[in-house]
């Protein structure tokens, strides 16, 4: 009797068409160590710092000489270990790192100036008091923020309504229509309207009502209107065009009329999205300077009434302070800096609010 036998597991070579025999390719290659990017760095940083002083090259043309011999290194060292893929997407994501860091110089330059000069001058009395019979040191900005705010809030009640209503015409009642597409092609040309324009109209518009020289707060809030409703018409349409019809299909199935659905349904679904868009708005026009210095004037004291007279905002106050310091110079230009900081941290604050308003009310998932 005979013992089956197992065939054995180790195969000859594939014979290849032309009778020689062929290993299999390997599945893995060798590849480049996690961290190879800061391995390239350090020689590439020590390669320029060198060169560069020995030639006598500046701190810019140094970091050039480095960004280029880091780019050209780490792809080269890709491009023998792991092959040309590994190399091209190096070399994008070299590009890409490049294009990053050159976008954030001016950034970086821009705080760094405006926090090294206008840090110092903040202060409590910087806070608390207005310009009014100051001459040469002290004064503050109380003012010129609560002008800010007030013509910003009156802006914010005036554009806010009409572009929520305009952008559910659009959304929910004038799509595909002719009026729909003339309202869409006009609220894109507004979105380009230099800010000075939107300036001289609103001072045009008060000066046949109240006569030439006139000089109000609300017009600044007329002037930001203007340049407010069409960033609030498109980011609240982006966001109405989100809501799924699913949602508006299934209202209407129960019976619902429209209004009722966009006030229950489509309005709750999208308020993140409409939130986030409005307070970024705000942003936008908080430091305008041109239709403010034209239609709301400037003054040295506190006007807490924007239908009268002239009122005083952060973007005018620090332009004056600069162009016109007054006598010795250096102490203007002191509190342009701290308003142009304080300005800043308004704009800052506005944005982060933004986000948290956006995330409290984004539409929460769970199982």
């Amino acid at each position: 009797m005979t013992t089956p036998t197992t065939p054995s597991t180790d195969r000859p070579p594939t014979p290849s068409p032309t009778g020689s025999s062929r290993e299999a390719a390997p599945l893995t290659h060798a590849k480049m160590p996690r961290y190879s990017h800061l391995i390239v760095a350090g020689p590439a940083a020590a390669l320029a710092l060198i060169g560069g002083l020995a030639l006598g090259f500046g701190p810019v043309a140094i970091v050039v000489v480095g960004a280029l011999i880091f780019g050209v290194a780490w792809p080269v060292w890709a491009l023998v270990v792991e092959g040309s893929r590994a190399a091209t997407n190096k070399l994008a994501t070299t590009l890409v790192w490049t294009a990053f860091a050159i976008a954030l110089v001016p950034l970086v330059t821009l705080m760094y100036a405006v926090i090294s000069n206008g840090f110092p001058v903040l202060s409590a009395e910087f806070f608390t008091f207005s310009m009014r019979n100051v001459v040469g040191e002290g004064g503050g900005i109380y003012h010129a923020i609560m002008g800010t705010l007030l013509i910003t809030l009156f802006a914010t009640a005036i554009s806010v309504p009409v572009g929520i209503m305009a952008a559910i015409y659009l959304v929910e009642y004038g799509k595909g229509t002719r009026l729909g597409r003339w309202l869409t092609f006009l609220v894109d040309v507004m979105t380009g309207i230099p800010s000075i324009v939107a300036g001289l109209f609103a001072y045009a518009l008060f000066v046949l009502i109240f006569g030439p020289g006139v000089r109000m707060g609300i017009g600044g809030s007329i002037a930001l209107s203007i340049l407010m409703i069409p960033i609030v018409v498109r980011s609240s349409e982006e966001m109405l065009k989100l809501v799924p019809d699913e949602l508006r299909e299934a209202s209407y199935a129960l019976g619902v009329p429209k209004w009722r659905t966009i006030a229950k349904v489509v309005l709750p679904t999208s308020i993140a999205g409409i939130v986030t868009g409005v307070m970024l708005a705000i942003a936008r026009v908080a430091g305008e300077t041109a239709p403010l210095l034209i239609i709301a004037g400037d003054t040295d004291s506190l006007n807490m009434n924007v239908f009268a007279d002239r009122m005083a905002t952060l973007p005018v106050f620090i332009y004056y302070s600069y162009m016109q310091p007054g006598v010795p110079p250096e102490f203007g230009q002191e509190r342009a800096w701290g308003a142009a900081l304080v300005l800043i941290s308004i704009v800052m604050i506005l944005n982060l609010l933004a986000r948290v308003i956006g995330a409290y009310f984004s539409p929460k998932t769970g199982r």
